[in-house]
């Protein structure tokens, strides 16, 4: 664990610079990162790897408005992975980030790419981060609120997806306004449209997917934090960390990450600080 804290921790100054070019429209380099039978077996211990993914989000799985095709960071990574382990891959779709994680926890799936927060770090085990994206609010077309001063209000009530991180940050962060957890990013649109909720909370990557489909509704400019996303796996592993350091290492700095998120059309990213 210290070692992978301390991989963690050393790659997080570079993450910082690296999203400052992201996208800018490079070729990735080509990739190519030799696996071990003993790091294949503990990263694909089924003969596939098992990748976990929720829809809509342009870092987990979503339609490239450019192409029309499947897309989406933790899709493409997985394949990417995939490959580099010479096995089959297998797509494993959820409704939210939560049901991965605990589908990691539990052994079903074997990668996926989340937020690594330190909450989630005692559960599964994550590489260095590879993207970082701000945290934000959309509202509907008439909302007065304008920021998180806006928020923390007696009867304010802030959507969030049901066991993420966001539920979990803003639940401490909120003294008076109402946290409210949806079961998907569409039961989310649904409650905005309705009048359920006065804003929905996650990252901007998200927001700006689900203002697309909400005519009128916009992401505010102020950010309230910020995701590390990282590829996340289930912890007891450790056979192959080495290769899975060295392929996250590769995929950022030889361009893949940066072409999966413009293929996802991701947003958000984090300004300077």
């Amino acid at each position: 664990m210290r070692r992978w804290l301390s991989f963690f921790v050393f790659a997080l100054a570079a993450l910082l610079s690296a999203c400052a070019g992201l996208p800018s429209g490079s070729t990735p380099s080509s990739l190519q990162v030799q696996a071990s039978d003993s790091a294949r077996q503990a990263l694909a211990p089924t003969g596939r790897l098992r990748v976990g993914v929720y829809p809509g989000s342009p870092t987990s799985s979503v339609t490239s408005p450019r192409t029309g095709q499947p897309a989406g960071i933790a899709y493409e990574l997985g394949q990417l992975m995939a490959q580099q382990l010479g096995v089959p891959v297998q797509i494993v779709t959820y409704k939210r980030v939560a049901e991965i994680v605990d589908a990691l926890k539990a052994g079903q799936v074997d990668m996926t790419f989340t937020n690594a927060s330190p909450a989630r770090a005692r559960e599964v085990d994550f590489t260095a981060p590879l993207v970082q994206l701000e945290l934000g609010l959309l509202v509907p077309p008439t909302s007065t609120l304008r920021g998180m001063a806006d928020v923390d209000r007696a009867g304010v009530r802030i959507g969030v997806s049901q066991g993420s991180s966001s539920q979990a940050a803003l639940g401490a962060r909120l003294q008076q306004a109402k946290v409210v957890p949806a079961a998907s990013l569409d039961q989310a649109q649904d409650m905005l449209r309705s009048g359920q909720i006065e804003a929905f909370a996650t990252n901007k990557g998200i927001l700006f997917e689900m203002a697309e489909k909400l005519p009128g509704h916009r992401v505010l400019d102020e950010r309230w934090g910020l995701e590390n996303l990282a590829i996340a796996v289930p912890k007891g592993r450790e056979a192959g960390r080495e290769f899975l350091q060295r392929f996250a290492e590769q995929a950022q700095r030889g361009g893949h990450i940066q072409a999966m998120a413009e293929r996802a059309g991701l947003r958000g990213l984090a300004r300077g600080q």
